[in-house]
């Protein structure tokens, strides 16, 4: 199916290289780079995952600042080489405990015999076909990102490799259960919901010896189908605080037989990270951000841009990596930026290249609000198309211990294999931005 795999370090160094056919020629990871690096020069934006490029199709993802990217000369389809591409981003992640640079090099006669078992795609399986053990990475060469993703979760989630002893032989028993859900919401120019969907996943990662069955007990009042009826046909009255789930669905080793009693998963979980359910919410929901956007002319050469965002969140919740962007008419020369007295932390920037203005906020506490203004300096006269040139606003985010489809994990039930036997457990939410956009 595919003639190449190959990994590559965000400077573009080939770390893990392996060819399969010999149809595709030796520098494409070269020739890859460089296409994707120098994507933004031709105005495109970034590279889509998938391009074809002197007849060879590269398909691409970014996981950990490293990309994992496969070629080949004929017709297959995307989404399975893509999806073939981030199973083997988790793989590796599950046995290395971590996805870095450091962490492939170090353990690459291990990964090179993961790629020749990685069919299966499955770390459980795998463990019976793969002996060596991993090199274990110490936290402090994770850099920043790693260092920044400690801060808000135990560490053990990052750098733990699921088929290795912690130091000193022992094992720790840890299951994490993370509700994950990628949000996308459309404002109209006076700040209305447009469109609004949640893609969710409840996403485990097992580090329990002898894989011990679980039970995960959701809301009692989730509904799935449009309109709260349920495709199960469950025949469950939902009150006005239902979860009302569009569609869903399940990994293979979840049993449903409790599922329509009292919305209880029941599994065995194998060792790695898996999603437990995926889900989709287009229901009405109430955004953590609202956004309004305002672009005025200032004389024939000048305008003006004012941008705030509102946090719709309790206070005790912090919103970070946040970036507003906003594309501006091609015929932009300067931008001089306004920000609010007193703010700590937040950046501006105005990208000459593709004509992008950004504002970067550290973090925005639940309740806050935020006021941007910047001028806009033209090479030529706008004649009242200012609007038509620019926009729209969008937004990107992260909110811990947040979720706004009210989806929770009640409770998070081991079988004990005798009375001493109390694995930890952590069940965490985050929001993610996918598309968030309003209209100017």
């Amino acid at each position: 199916m595919i003639s190449q795999f190959f990994i590559l370090s965000q400077r573009g160094d080939s770390i893990v290289f392996r060819d399969y056919r010999g149809e595709v020629p030796k520098g494409s990871a070269e020739i890859f780079f460089r296409k994707v690096k120098f994507w933004k020069d031709d105005g495109e934006g970034d590279a889509p995952p998938v391009f074809n490029a002197d007849g060879v199709n590269y398909f691409h993802v970014k996981d950990a600042g490293l990309l994992f990217v496969a070629t080949t000369r004929v017709n297959v389809s995307p989404s399975l080489v893509l999806e073939l591409l981030r199973r083997i981003a988790r793989v590796v992640k599950d046995y290395l405990g971590v996805l870095s640079e450091d962490a492939l090099r170090k353990n690459f006669v291990l990964v090179y015999e993961l790629l020749d078992q990685i069919i299966t795609t499955s770390t459980e399986v795998l463990k019976s076909y793969v002996f060596n053990e991993p090199v274990v990475v110490d936290s402090s060469q994770l850099g920043p990102a790693g260092i920044f993703m400690a801060k808000r979760m135990p560490v053990t989630t990052i750098t733990k490799s699921v088929v290795a002893n912690e130091r000193g032989g022992r094992k720790r028993e840890e299951i994490f259960v993370d509700v994950i859900e990628k949000m996308s919401v459309t404002f109209s120019s006076s700040g209305y919901v447009l469109t609004s969907e949640i893609d969710g996943t409840i996403q485990l990662k097992s580090y329990l010896t002898g894989n011990p069955e679980i039970r995960l007990a959701l809301n009692e009042e989730v509904g799935i189908g449009r309109g709260g009826e349920s495709i199960y046909d469950y025949g469950r009255s939902l009150g006005s605080g239902a979860v009302i789930l569009d569609d869903c669905n399940f990994h293979e080793s979840v049993h449903l037989d409790s599922f329509d009693v009292d919305r209880t998963l029941t599994l065995v979980p194998t060792d790695g990270e898996f999603p437990v359910m995926n889900y989709r919410i287009t229901q009405e929901f109430k955004p953590p951000f609202c956004i309004n956007a305002l672009i005025e002319e200032a004389g024939p050469f000048k305008a003006e841009v004012t941008i705030k965002v509102r946090a719709d969140f309790p206070s005790s919740i912090i919103a970070d990596k946040i970036l507003v962007q906003i594309p501006l008419p091609t015929y932009t020369t300067r931008v001089s930026f306004e920000l609010e007295p007193g703010t700590v932390g937040n950046t501006t920037n105005f990208t000459e290249a593709n004509k992008r203005m950004e504002w970067g906020l550290k973090k925005i506490v639940g309740g806050s609000e935020h006021t941007l203004h910047a001028k806009l300096t033209f090479s030529q006269e706008s004649h009242g198309n200012i609007t038509k040139e620019a926009g729209p606003v969008s937004m990107t985010f992260t909110i811990p211990m947040f979720n706004a489809s009210r989806l929770q994990v009640k409770y998070l039930h081991i079988t004990k294999k005798s009375k001493s036997y109390n694995p930890y457990r952590w069940v965490r939410y985050v929001t993610h931005s996918n598309s968030y956009v309003a209209r100017l």
